[in-house]
């Protein structure tokens, strides 16, 4: 016995009065936290012993006349013995992962929500300041930058606020996107009409984050350039698996289409930011007409790695 009052091993045998082996093993058995049993009988069948194994024995003894039972009875009890204290052991280990797992996923958590409340901080001194400045194109960098912190912003806040905490689903976080910058572009006399077509893929952050501040930059050109101000108008993003791990983000208007020379307007910037993101990920970027024979259709594609996506996904994905 342990010293708690607890049996450490107990030994069942076959043939007893009243009620066989068997059924006491079952007994034993249905008990809260039984401890191991080994199983003794005279009988050398081999169907008692299957029946014993299969009903929960932790092993098996035959009696016999001499020495020699008791050491093999020693010997079974002793591996018993091991193998409850190895299996409590892993069991153990087990749950202190578990409750770690736990403490790490409420830590990342907590961590993405203060994230996510500092660049909604930022945001807002961003906001204010734009307000204050009398010129028009200091005034519109204030508010690029802002949408572009938005960005960012909404991983973070569908990371604390889904199960998740290293994938984010596409569908749902572009969406979001899609819904601030109708919002946001929709202020003055021509609305602009962002529409999601998302292939349901969660992403690691990282890839996330570069394909939501790509999809920003093209629609916010798409807002400012394909439409005039007066003017309503439809940009379109589309998400799509076009390889078994191969996703393709796309962003179509139905504006004039881009310019014969190629000229960049504006400062530039968006331009160039999209082009190191890309460089970052290994991705590559195109630019022509849309699908629907009118505007611009700008697209990225990015291959993924099993580690980019989660197993169940990275597994379904394969060829």
């Amino acid at each position: 016995m342990t010293g708690e009052g607890r049996f450490d091993l107990i030994a069942v045998d076959h043939y007893m009065p009243g009620q066989d082996g068997l059924a006491t093993l079952e007994a034993l058995r249905k008990l809260a936290d039984c401890p191991p049993i080994v199983y003794v009988t005279g009988s050398e069948e081999s169907r008692i012993a299957v029946a014993a194994l299969k009903s929960g024995a932790d092993d098996y003894v035959v009696k016999s006349v001499g020495e020699e039972f008791f050491d093999l009875l020693c010997s079974s009890f002793e591996q018993v013995l091991e193998r409850a204290q190895l299996r409590r052991a892993r069991e153990q280990a087990e749950a202190d992962l578990r409750q770690s797992n736990a403490r790490l996923e409420a830590l990342l958590k907590e961590v993405n929500h203060r994230v996510a409340n500092n660049l909604q901080m930022v945001m807002s001194f961003i906001g204010l300041q734009s307000k204050s400045l009398a010129d028009p194109a200091a005034r519109e960098t204030l508010q690029q930058t802002q949408q572009r912190i938005a960005t960012i912003a909404q991983v973070n806040r569908r990371l604390y606020t889904t199960d998740d905490v290293e994938f984010v689903a596409m569908d749902e976080y572009l969406a979001a996107l899609a819904a601030d910058l109708t919002e946001s572009w929709s202020t003055g006399a021509g609305r602009r009409e962002v529409r999601v077509d998302a292939h349901p893929v969660k992403i690691c952050t990282d890839k996330a984050v570069a394909l939501g501040m790509i999809a920003n930059e093209w629609v916010s050109n798409a807002c400012k350039y394909a439409y005039g101000a007066a003017e309503d108008g439809e940009i379109r993003v589309i998400l799509g698996q076009v390889e078994p791990n191969t996703i393709e983000l796309a962003v179509e208007d139905d504006g004039p289409g881009l310019p014969v020379d190629g000229a960049i307007r504006g400062t530039g910037l968006g331009t160039r930011l999209i082009e190191a993101l890309a460089k970052t990920h290994r991705a590559s970027v195109h630019y022509g007409a849309s699908r629907t024979g009118r505007g611009t259709r700008a697209a990225i594609v990015l291959s993924l790695r099993s580690a980019d996506r989660p197993p169940e996904q990275a597994r379904a994905s394969l060829p």
